[in-house]
């Protein structure tokens, strides 16, 4: 708890341009290396594909958004009254047992808020999805082809852009905002349930 626990705070404060180079040095080429292995070829079927991908952007995502979830979660655990761990090993329960059907359940609001929190981040995010998704303009026939979010074309384009092809961007961004309402409204939903809870 003394060494895990600053270091996912740590992780919190790196700046998501400092995800994107680890991405691009470390992941893009590992990943890179994995689709040309022969276990992908043969067991997998997975006949082509790029370092830069929408696997590699998801990876590096689920990483950034992992202190998030973690931070939200781990608060929200230590918020159960300790009665009901201990309860339920009164009443004989295992402490796997007492973890998974006392004391989890009674943050089950909370992990779900830290899920959302998560999921929002991710969405809204661009510089390192900017460095590892392999910036192509059309749609990704597999997990191991290119992309471009929303969010990068908007990044990307929106210096240049004229006329309809601004309107466009601006819609894009619409959608965007749209996108991240509904993840706030369920988070105040969730919110919400456990207070009535």
């Amino acid at each position: 708890n003394k060494v895990l626990l600053p270091a996912v705070q740590l992780l919190a404060g790196i700046p998501s341009v400092v995800y994107g180079f680890f991405g691009m040095i470390v992941m893009v080429p590992a990943v890179q290396a994995m689709v040309k292995s022969d276990f992908f070829k043969t067991v997998l079927h997975v006949k082509s594909g790029k370092g830069m991908s929408l696997f590699t952007a998801s990876l590096l995502l689920g990483i950034m958004i992992l202190p998030t979830i973690i931070t939200v979660s781990k608060t929200s655990l230590d918020a159960v009254p300790q009665s009901y761990y201990e309860g339920s090993l009164a009443l004989g329960a295992t402490h796997e047992r007492s973890v998974f059907c006392a004391v989890l359940p009674a943050a089950k609001s909370g992990v779900m808020s830290a899920v959302i929190l998560g999921v929002g981040r991710a969405i809204g995010e661009t510089m390192a999805v900017v460095m590892v998704a392999g910036n192509q303009t059309w749609m990704p026939k597999g997990l191991f082809q290119g992309l471009r979010t929303m969010t990068s074309n908007i990044v990307i384009e929106m210096g240049y852009a004229a006329d309809l092809h601004r309107e466009a961007l601006i819609a894009t961004g619409v959608v965007l905002f749209v996108f991240i309402l509904l993840i706030n409204l369920c988070f105040s939903l969730v919110k919400g349930g456990e207070k009535n809870g």
